[in-house]
């Protein structure tokens, strides 16, 4: 059976994961979380695509498994792509990352207010050296609302509306999310380079 590592410590991506692969037996899934003695390396990118492969290629270096890795966060038009790579960044909480970014947007029309979720998804194997074999990119278009709503998701996702649903991102259950949302759609992407992996011999 073959191992890959998902690059974090949240569950939830891990979740997405074993959806994308369709609960594949032939792989065995592991989180950062599985190797507690292997410190978090230091995201140092300036791009989501640079984050995302400088994980994949550190964890693949040591822990000798394949790797998925990504970066995510949201891009304001109107703040010249801020927050960007610093999403996690912008503030300590999730309600005071909120509130600095509607104070940020006070004065920005209506017309001005565009903005998207961004997803780099990086896949590296170990051998015979660390390597990214596949990076992909996954976006989500909307645009920043003046008001908080909804109660699901986390970050921003109670002021990020998208016009594809015609609601808050945070107003819609986690399963109509998980289908279009930037890392849905940057995993769905990645997925024929997994199954690929999968079917070469060991």
């Amino acid at each position: 059976m073959r191992e890959l590592l998902l690059a974090t410590k949240n569950r939830g991506k891990l979740l997405e994961l074993q959806k994308l692969l369709g609960g594949a037996s032939e792989v065995r899934l592991l989180t950062a979380l599985d190797f507690p003695n292997i410190q978090e390396p230091e995201e140092t990118g300036t791009t989501f695509e640079e984050n995302a492969q400088l994980k994949a290629l550190y964890y693949a270096e040591h822990t000798g498994l394949a790797c998925v890795a990504d970066d995510s966060g949201l891009v304001v038009d109107a703040l010249g792509g801020r927050p960007g790579v610093l999403s996690a960044r912008y503030a300590p909480t999730d309600a005071e990352r909120i509130a600095k970014l509607l104070e940020e947007m006070r004065d920005v029309p209506d017309s001005h207010r565009s903005a998207r979720f961004v997803c780099a998804a990086a896949f590296a194997v170990p051998h015979p050296t660390p390597q990214v074999v596949a990076l992909e990119r996954g976006e989500l278009e909307g645009w920043i609302a003046r008001d908080p709503r909804g109660t699901n998701g986390f970050g921003f996702d109670p002021v990020f509306f998208v016009a594809e649903l015609g609601c808050h991102l945070a107003e819609v259950p986690a399963e109509v999310k998980n289908t279009i949302s930037h890392r849905a759609r940057a995993f769905a992407k990645l997925r024929p380079h997994l199954e690929k992996w999968v079917k070469e011999p060991l």
